[in-house]
């Protein structure tokens, strides 16, 4: 029997239109040999099937097989160790490989199934996937400070196209704006919309398996029929579970080559993170051609990204929203005011006009008050600031924190008073202007509002800068251009 090197030799020397004598001459083999391994070229030494050594766990087999039937978890190594504690002078540690091989092969022979995957087949235009990921592991800081955040992230299971976008929760609202931005991408949609058991589209607790009716009018609106996977099935979803594991890797590689995780801004870091996905998307480019010829036309008005709440604002100018407190214009006490909800602000609107936005806090009872909103009752009812409901959110700054300690501490009786003088005064002269004043006098024994007063007006009396700039004679340019014409 012939050894591959040696078959291979004769197919080379014959394949150069030697004949079967030439060829046999030149490898040194018989003619009926080389005729053997041309007319079937596949024939190779006999399989090595039999044993070299001695089996060393031979004599513990069936104890070992005991084991792993009653716990068919068990690592070899666990096993190996202890045998060797109970056996001491039997076993030497290079012999775990061939304890390894022997349980491998046990496994394969006898041991239980293990699970199946089944591979799907994806077809273009029928089915989207989407999902939100935490981004943390990654490091990311903005201004020296760790930035947390999550992601949406979209793909078409057929052509692996992705999308992302930033989000801070998953709300309704961040997956409905999410959804929409990818699909304005695309300029198209599919025919199906698949999600795991998300809060924000299906009941868990009331009603598992079922979707929340805001889910299915966003989804009804954009022309998509909801899918859900199974509680604890991150398989079912595995495109998207893919696409994060991917994505993210991309990111950790390419930060490793900038060198650095510190971004100037959110927009910068959000200008990174579309620029690795565009790099992603490019070699899906002739699938997604593809993909796009069996998209259905989005609707011609597409979904608002925002969801619509109204309430009433109570006596103390605050509204509630989905367990959070915000404060209006005193104005409006009284009125019923309308809201629209995005996933990381909020809007007051009355009427048809917008009265104010601000952030949109997350979690239950937070606050969200602004001293502008109802620093003129204040001001009427003074004693009411110290054990005020929202006391703590009436400091805009830790420095006016530490101006109300200082204040307080020179005078007990009329510190909360004065405090709330430096807000209307930081309300009607600018609350940078005030604590740059509040700064300066921070030094001094005693802080009060007449000395932050003063220097405000010192600030006033202060000429404007005012800068003149030359007017600029164009006239030799004029003259260099006429001259280069007749040239």
């Amino acid at each position: 029997m012939l050894s591959k090197k040696e078959i291979r030799r004769i197919l080379e020397v014959n394949r150069k239109k030697a004949s079967i004598a030439a060829t046999a001459r030149k490898t040194g083999h018989t003619r009926a040999t080389v005729k053997k391994y041309l007319n079937n070229p596949g024939q190779q030494k006999e399989q090595h099937t039999w044993c070299t050594r001695s089996n060393p766990f031979e004599e513990f087999w069936e104890e070992i097989v005991d084991m792993l039937k009653t716990h068919p978890g068990l690592e070899s190594k666990t096993i190996f160790d202890h045998l060797s504690e109970k056996h001491p002078d039997r076993f030497i540690p290079g012999q775990l490989r061939t304890l390894q091989r022997h349980v491998r092969r046990y496994r394969a022979m006898e041991g239980e199934g293990k699970e199946v995957m089944f591979e799907q087949r994806h077809f273009p235009g029928e089915l989207c996937s989407s999902d939100f990921s935490h981004m943390d592991e990654l490091g990311i800081t903005i201004q020296r400070q760790p930035y947390s955040h999550m992601i949406y992230h979209f793909t078409l299971t057929y052509s692996n196209w992705e999308w992302v976008r930033i989000c801070p929760s998953e709300s309704l609202e961040s997956l409905k704006s999410g959804l929409i931005g990818a699909l304005r991408q695309l300029n198209g949609s599919p025919k199906e919309h698949l999600t795991d058991s998300l809060s924000a589209a299906v009941h868990n607790l009331k009603n598992p398996g079922e979707f929340k009716d805001r889910y299915r009018e966003v989804l009804e609106a954009l022309g998509l029929k909801p899918r859900a996977t199974q509680p604890r099935s991150p398989n079912e979803n595995g495109d998207i579970e893919q696409r994060h594991y991917r994505l993210k890797q991309a990111l950790k590689q390419q930060l490793m080559l900038r060198g650095s995780k510190e971004f100037k801004s959110q927009e910068d870091y959000k200008r990174f993170l579309h620029h690795i996905v565009d790099k992603l998307n490019r070699p899906r480019e002739v699938k997604l051609e593809e993909e796009r010829k069996h998209l259905r036309t989005l609707p011609n008005t597409l979904l608002v990204e925002y969801s619509h709440k109204s309430c009433r604002v109570s006596p103390s100018s605050t509204i509630r929203i989905s367990g959070c407190n915000y404060s209006v214009p005193s104005r409006l006490i009284g009125e019923k005011v309308a809201v629209r909800l995005y996933d990381d602000h909020l809007q007051v609107w009355y009427g048809k006009k917008q009265i104010q936005a601000c952030p949109r806090l997350r979690g239950k009872g937070k606050n969200h008050i602004n001293y502008r909103h109802i620093i003129e009752s204040l001001k009427r009812k003074p004693g009411a600031f110290k054990h005020y409901k929202y006391h703590d959110s009436l400091y805009p700054t830790t420095t006016f924190r530490i101006a109300y300690d200082h204040i307080l501490q020179s005078d007990p009786l009329r510190g909360h008073k004065q405090y709330i003088e430096l807000l209307e005064l930081a309300a009607s002269d600018g609350q940078d202007s005030v604590e740059q004043a509040i700064r300066y006098h921070l030094a001094d024994e005693t802080l009060t509002t007449e000395k932050i007063k003063k220097t405000l007006e010192r600030e006033r009396e202060l000429p404007a800068l005012v800068v003149e700039i030359a007017a600029v004679d164009l006239a030799p340019y004029d003259q260099l251009i006429q001259r280069e014409a007749t040239c």
